[in-house]
This record gives structure tokens, sequence and C-alpha cells, in this order.
């Protein structure tokens, strides 16, 4: 399967800019939204592409297998067997559905969601490839965007206080069971949120967040990854 090339906007192209410009430096996240755009742009390619990431990350549990390994036999065989798979399928028929306008249809599949598997995510939210929900039971996901193999354990809420904003999550963050994220927060990639946390503030990349409210434990990557293999 040859590979996706994925051409980033001509903002995120540029190496460097001048404050008199008025225009904030390229960041990582920018990149990363560019790329999330090229993958979540309304086709059908690329809302399969975003499945199969998703599907990649059932092969081994605690890993992130390469998509060369997904044959669609075991993408089959996956879908069969783990019901979360099966309801970020329907999110990203959904999701695909909001990007092409169809009327009715990703609010009937949003229900469906609700219904079959106790999980609200909303058609149509900017949510990376690789997001895996151990226990869709009681989530309610609500970002302004998400990156790439995020990890969510069971009854966490991601959602809004007062203003109409929702958090911003990064790469490869952990929300351990139970958490609570509200507001128009940052969480940082490679960050760990511990279980039952409520996290009302931004969270550095790397950072082990924990209590309530939640504070700073460390921003050791390696004792952040320790920290998931124990609770995950």
């Amino acid at each position: 399967m040859a590979k996706r090339i994925i051409n980033a906007p001509t903002y995120v192209r540029k190496q460097s800019v001048t404050a008199s410009e008025g225009v904030r430096p390229v960041t990582t996240q920018d990149v990363a939204e560019a790329a999330l755009h090229a993958y979540d742009d309304g086709a059908l390619r690329g809302a399969f592409d975003l499945l199969q990431m998703d599907a990649c990350r059932w092969i081994r549990p605690e890993d992130v297998a390469n998509r060369s390994e997904l044959t669609p036999l075991l993408l089959l065989k996956l879908l069969f067997r783990h019901p979360p798979l099966r309801a970020m399928a329907w999110f990203r028929l959904a999701t695909l559905m909001h990007r092409r306008k169809v009327k009715l249809l990703p609010g009937i599949l949003k229900r469906r969601l609700l219904r079959l598997y106790g999980l609200e995510l909303v058609p149509g939210a900017r949510i990376g490839g690789g997001l895996y929900i151990a226990h869709p039971v009681g989530c309610v996901i609500v970002v302004e965007s998400m990156g790439t193999n995020v990890s969510i354990m069971g009854s966490v809420t991601l959602g809004r206080l007062k203003p109409l904003r929702w958090p911003t999550v990064g790469d490869n963050v952990f929300f351990g069971a139970g958490c609570r994220v509200l507001g128009p927060i940052e969480i940082g990639s490679s960050a760990t949120v511990g279980a039952n946390a409520v996290v009302l503030t931004d969270i550095p990349s790397g950072a082990i967040a924990v209590g309530v409210p939640a504070r700073i434990l460390t921003q050791d990557c390696d004792a952040a990854d320790k920290y998931r293999c124990s609770h995950g």
C-alpha cells in the first residue's frame, strides 16, 4: 500500500515569521493539527486510515502496532472481538457523514453510540487516529481537538465549564479511570492524568497529574511510562 503523503497548509510550511507581521511562530501543535486535517478531510480514504490507526491499538495490549501488520482479515477479527473498536468505527462513520454535510445520519449514529456502548462522542470532533477507549461505558469526550494514540481507561469526562470551550489534547496522552478534564485547557503530549483526578489547569508535556484538584506529580517521561504500566 502506498504511503499517504500529507501536505501541511501554507501557514505551517513557513519556516519563520517576524513579530511585526503579527503572526505567531509555527509550533509542533500546528504541524500535528495540519496532519489531522489531512486525514480528517471528509474523504472516505482518510476516515478509513483513522479507523486503521484505531485498530492498531488493539493488536497487542499497551502497544501501538505498525499499520503494515493490519490485514483486512485481522481488522474484521478485531472488530468482531472488541466492542470499543466497533464504537470507534461508528464514530468515524458519523464524522465522515458530518464532514460531507449529510443530514440526520450523524445524530442517529451519535445516539446509537450512546445506546449500545454508553459512549458520548460528538460527530465532527477533530480526534486523531489510534484512540484507545478500554471501557466506553460512562465516557463523555468533547474536545477542541485530540492528537493521535490517546488512551482512555473508563468513566472519563472531557468537557467544559462555564465558557463554551473544551480541552485540547496532545498525542500519546493517558487518561486514568474516572478522571475529569474540564474547561479550555491544554493537555500536553505524553502527559498522564491519574485515576479520579480533576484537571482544571494546563498539564505540560510528559507530566503526571493526580489528585482533586489535580497537581503535577512529575514531568519525567520515564516515570510517566511506569505509572501507566502500573495503573493501566
